[in-house]
């Protein structure tokens, strides 16, 4: 059922990040401890992405399982970014194994990524897509995730604020798709906003730091649980974590 992370704080290598700490994000791509029924391994694919000089989101993104791809290790301990998110895959039966599937997924300004399933999938979105313009379902991968995605971008688009853009996604994908797990991460360089529908998110902030996971990499203790059925927003200076079930 994949896993993510976003991290805000000083510049790190993604080395730093995702390769090195205990149970990093490339331990949980071949031993992950909390998928909840989700799968067993998250080996379809990985994704880091993180924000050049010039304020443009990058990704480097790859369909193989993490601890397979040679080159990464290389260009993780070149990169060094003061905000990164990043992901493994799990992919849904039936979904493609590609590249363009894996998370972080972007349009320059934002990362973006989903940790679960639309239920129903695709007949239960065929309603909420028909509001995209043509372009974006053509260049869209086939997957649940990217045209969450598109619907999420669309209202980003229109100005919508991007804590209210992904808690209304949130409820109107539920509202046609009430057995989906939707654990949203969205990033813009200077905020997380996360969600947990059904499936596991973690806190840590210190000074100047803050990184959200799927699940705690290096000491435990220092994480906080974020409850099922919220929305998360942080930045390095506060979190805060509201309900998804209560009018905002």
């Amino acid at each position: 059922m994949c896993r993510h992370l976003g991290y805000l704080g000083p510049e790190r290598s993604l080395a730093e990040l995702l390769l090195e700490p205990a149970h990093s994000l490339l331990e949980q791509s071949w031993d992950p401890h909390d998928m909840r029924g989700g799968g067993t391994v998250n080996a379809d694919g990985f994704g880091a992405g993180w924000f050049g000089d010039d304020g443009r989101a990058v990704a480097y993104r790859a369909a193989v399982p993490m601890w397979t791809d040679v080159s990464f290790p290389q260009v993780a301990t070149q990169i060094r970014a003061p905000t990164v998110v990043a992901a493994v895959r799990s992919a849904t039966v039936g979904m493609p194994v590609a590249a363009e599937a894996c998370a972080p997924l972007s349009d320059g300004r934002w990362l973006f990524s989903h940790n679960g399933k639309v239920g129903g999938w695709p007949d239960s979105l065929a309603k909420l897509a028909g509001r995209l313009e043509i372009t974006d379902m053509l260049t869209a991968a086939p997957t649940d995730s990217a045209v969450l995605w598109a619907l999420l971008r669309q209202r980003l688009d229109a100005g919508e604020p991007p804590d209210r853009a992904v808690r209304e996604l949130v409820r109107e994908v539920l509202a046609v798709a009430p057995d989906s797990r939707l654990n949203l991460l969205l990033c813009d360089g200077h905020r997380l906003i996360a969600t947990t529908w059904t499936h596991s998110l973690r806190v840590r902030r210190s000074t100047g730091t803050v990184t959200v996971a799927s699940e705690p990499s290096g000491p435990p203790q220092r994480w906080a649980e974020v409850p099922d059925r919220c929305l998360l927003i942080a930045d390095t200076e506060h979190v805060e974590v509201t309900s998804l079930e209560e009018d905002s």
